[in-house]
Parts: C-alpha cells; sequence; structure tokens
C-alpha cells in the first residue's frame, strides 16, 4: 500500500481528536444560559466568534503549512484548542467564554479546518483526489459520532466543566501521532504522490506566509468563480454548522426533547455525514461538479423547510428519523465538489483559495449562529431562522450552476 494512505489515516485521526471541539457549543447553550443567565445571544456570539475565525484563520494556515511543515502548524494548533477549552472551567464573565472558546478555540481550530485536508489531498495525491477529500472530510463528522453522545451524557450527570476539559485532553491526545507519524511530502520519504507518474520534488519553504494568502485572495477575487463558490459555501455554513450544529440540540430541547437525545439524533447526522461525504467524493471523481452542488443544495433546502413540523413533539418519531438520515448524507457532501472546483479554477494555490473559500462558510455559519439566538430570545422559538434558511438553500443551488466550466490546464491566478 502507498504510504499516502497512512498519510491519509493519520490526518483523518488527527481531524477526529479535533473535532470534539466541534461537537460542545450546542450542548453548552442552556446550561450556560442556566448558570450564569447569559442570553442566548451572548453565547450564540461567542460560538459565532469562534465560527468566523474558524474560517478565517484557515488561508493563512495553508500558506503557514507550505511555509513551516503541516506538522508543526497542526501541533501547534491542536495545543491552542486544548488551552482555550481548558481555561473555559474558571470563567465568570462572558467575555472571558469569548477569549477562550471564540479566539482561542477559533484559531486552533482554523488551522484544522479543510484547508488541512485539501493540502494533504494536492501534495499527496494525484488520482482518487475526490474520494480522499471525502473521506477527510467524513472525518469531523467521525469525530462528532464519538464526542456527542460522550459530551451530552458528560453535561447531563456532571455538568458542562468536565466536558470541556474532556475536549482539552482529546486535543492533547492526537499531538504525538501528528509528530511522529504525520509526514509533510511524499519526498521526503523518496516516493512519488500516489496516481503519479514521475517523482516529484519537495517544493521549498514559501516565505511571507499572511501575505501570500493575501495575495492568493486578492487575485481569486477578480474572477467571478471566486464569488460564486463563496457565496454557495457561506450558505452551506449558514444551514450546517451555524444553524443545525449549533442550534438543534437546544431546539429540541425547547420542544421537550431531552438533551441526550437530541445530541444523539446530532451524532446520528455524522454517522450518515461519512456516508453521505465519502459518496459525494466518488461522485465527484465521475460527474460534473456543478451539477452536483446544485443537487446537494436543493435537496437541504426542502428538508429544511420540513423540520418546523417535526419538532412540534419531544418523541422522535419516523419522520424526525427521515430527516436526520437525509441532512446527514448531505451534511458536507459539498465539500469534495467546492474543492474540485477550486482546483479546476486556481491550479496549485487551489488549497489557499479554497481556504479563503472555507472562510465564507464559517463568515456564514457565525451569522446563523448568532441570529439563530437572537432569534429565539426575540421570537420564542427558531421557526424563523428554518425557513430562511431552506430559502437560502435554493439560491446556493442557482449560484452553483452559474460558475462556468474551465479546463484544468487553464486553471491559473495569473
Amino acid at each position: 500500500m502507498h504510504r499516502a494512505w497512512f498519510v491519509a489515516a493519520v490526518t483523518f485521526v488527527t481531524i477526529i481528536g479535533a473535532a470534539a471541539f466541534r461537537s460542545v457549543p450546542g450542548l453548552l447553550i442552556d446550561p450556560l444560559n442556566d448558570e450564569f443567565d447569559w442570553s442566548r445571544g451572548t453565547i450564540g456570539a461567542a460560538v459565532s466568534v469562534n465560527l468566523a475565525l474558524y474560517g478565517l484563520t484557515a488561508p493563512f494556515a495553508a500558506a503557514l503549512m507550505d511555509r513551516f511543515g503541516i506538522r508543526r502548524v497542526v501541533a501547534v494548533a491542536l495545543t491552542v484548542i486544548a488551552l482555550g477549552s481548558g481555561l473555559t472551567v474558571w470563567m465568570t464573565a462572558a467575555w472571558q467564554l469569548m477569549l477562550c472558546w471564540g479566539l482561542l478555540v477559533g484559531l486552533g481550530s482554523g488551522s484544522m479546518a479543510l484547508a488541512f485536508a485539501a493540502t494533504v489531498t494536492n501534495r499527496w495525491f494525484t488520482e482518487r483526489r475526490g474520494l480522499v477529500s471525502g473521506i477527510l472530510t467524513a472525518a469531523s463528522a467521525s469525530g462528532q459520532l464519538i464526542f456527542l453522545p460522550l459530551l451530552s451524557w458528560i453535561v447531563e450527570r456532571h455538568d458542562w466543566r468536565p466536558a470541556a476539559v474532556t475536549v482539552a485532553l482529546a486535543a492533547l491526545a492526537v499531538v504525538p501521532f501528528v509528530w511522529l507519524l504525520l509526514r509533510d511530502h511524499p519526498a521526503d520519504v523518496g516516493l512519488k504522490p500516489y496516481g503519479a507518474t514521475e517523482f516529484v520534488p519537495k517544493p521549498a519553504p514559501v516565505p511571507g506566509a499572511a501575505r501570500r494568502a493575501v495575495t492568493v485572495l486578492f487575485s481569486a477575487a477578480r474572477t467571478g468563480p471566486f464569488w460564486l463558490l463563496a457565496g454557495t459555501f457561506a450558505i452551506c455554513g449558514a444551514s450546517t454548522n451555524g444553524l443545525i450544529q449549533t442550534h438543534f440540540v437546544p431546539a429540541a430541547h425547547a420542544h421537550g426533547m431531552p438533551l441526550t437525545t437530541a445530541a444523539s439524533l446530532l451524532a446520528v447526522i455524522g454517522v450518515f455525514d461519512v456516508v453521505g461525504t465519502i459518496a459525494s467524493g466518488w461522485f465527484t471523481d465521475r460527474f460534473e461538479a456543478r451539477r452536483l452542488l446544485a443537487v446537494y443544495y436543493s435537496l437541504r433546502g426542502v428538508s429544511l423547510l420540513f423540520l418546523p413540523l417535526l419538532l412540534v413533539t419531544p418523541s422522535v418519531q419516523p419522520p424526525m428519523i427521515f430527516f436526520i438520515v437525509f441532512y446527514g448524507l448531505d451534511w458536507v457532501a459539498t465539500v469534495p465538489p467546492t474543492l474540485a472546483l477550486c482546483r479546476e479554477q486556481y491550479g496549485e494555490d487551489s488549497a489557499i483559495v479554497f481556504g479563503w473559500v472555507l472562510a465564507s462558510h464559517q463568515v456564514g455559519a457565525a451569522l446563523v449562529a448568532f441570529l439563530g439566538g437572537v432569534a429565539r430570545d426575540t421570537f420564542g422559538s427558531y421557526d424563523v431562522v428554518w425557513y430562511a434558511s431552506g430559502a437560502l438553500c435554493a439560491v446556493a443551488a442557482l449560484m452553483a450552476l452559474v460558475i462556468r466550466r474551465r479546463p484544468m490546464g487553464e486553471a491559473t491566478l495569473a
């Protein structure tokens, strides 16, 4: 077996370990509201800072990986996540939640974002890139599957602080594996990338990581496909991380569903997310990425329009199970075709461009994480947020179809 598959496996495990922190925000809204009497809008604002920094850090992290190597950047990122999560156990004011969970965990998680998966895929694979992108994207959902039931049980039985400590320990536990097993480039071990016909020398470190990230942004921003990709991915983030991951558990709990049951449903989304994302990677290797995105966003929008009807009862009925399965299959199925379109349009700079596209994803998530909390405080329910997000998904489907095709040989930012 080619060494690239072992590197992909280590990357998969690394993202799983880092995904523990992604499982916590939705579980903390009610406990923090009860203990500190902070409004859901205030707590949602801290989550939105986390989500925004998760996206805005990603393009710089991709450039830093080119400069300092994947191992160093990822090891530091995991340590920062552990620090931010661990410090929350001593907080007493809302600004401390902003600092620890918003700033520190947001910065660390941004360096562990999908730009990490894109960098590994671009360096180690020339074939099966769609499949590998789908597998690595599914790692985040796998982490959610592992940690959500555990963390919800900890929160319900032992309060939220032990859950925060569990996140810190999970992030720290992965650091040795990253340092010992991950390699930056196939040339480090004298190999060709998987599927390559010729040996590819390791490129020299690229100085000026921040400058390069900004330069690539300005170059990409002069092209129409960048704004269409950024717009569709912003809606993707708004309808997944910002909406369902942050507000589904408190919304279901408000209708009488036990916290552990609601968290378990969210974890089941993670189960089918793995299947859907890997399948999407397989489809991306075989079908046109634009049309795949249009289908994914259309189906997601329709499902969101039915969610308010499914939340009226505290028990888990078959229609709710159908929604969970369906939404799970579609959760981040958008990532492999979006990555493919970035590679098609922007060539060797595609990892950094995707980092900026991911930034838009997280800005969209951040807005809805905040506005969802405000809507809950204002209207007493999340219904208006579900409907608005469903309509936005229809807009994203149309935007995806407008992206023009470009042959791979013409991909350039020059």
